[in-house]
């Protein structure tokens, strides 16, 4: 249950912050997404905690900021989705940042 826990809340991260809209909630779904990682084990990359260190530093629309950098992001979601065919992997995370 762990695992479905922590790939749901990295789609949730990604579905209400990383997109078009930030939740007015965020700091708790990254929080949250955190806490399930760390549960199964998994230690916070610098990226991860630079993310947590500055979240009141991104734009309200960050999907918007670069349409470029959005397709790029949205590819490389779409390619891990098929990697993994939403079973879980340790790598997951690592192939993400």
């Amino acid at each position: 249950m762990t695992k479905v826990k922590a790939w749901n809340s990295f789609k949730e991260v990604v579905n209400k912050f990383l997109g078009n809209y930030k939740d007015p909630n965020f700091k708790q779904i990254v929080q949250s997404m955190l806490e399930n990682f760390k549960k199964l084990g998994c230690s916070c990359s610098l990226k991860v905690h630079f993310l947590m260190c500055h979240l009141d530093y991104f734009p309200e629309n960050l999907g918007e900021v670069s349409e470029e950098h959005s397709e790029r992001f949205h590819q490389d979601i779409k390619q891990m989705g098929c990697r993994y065919q939403g079973r879980w992997n340790k790598n997951m995370i690592a192939d993400y940042c």
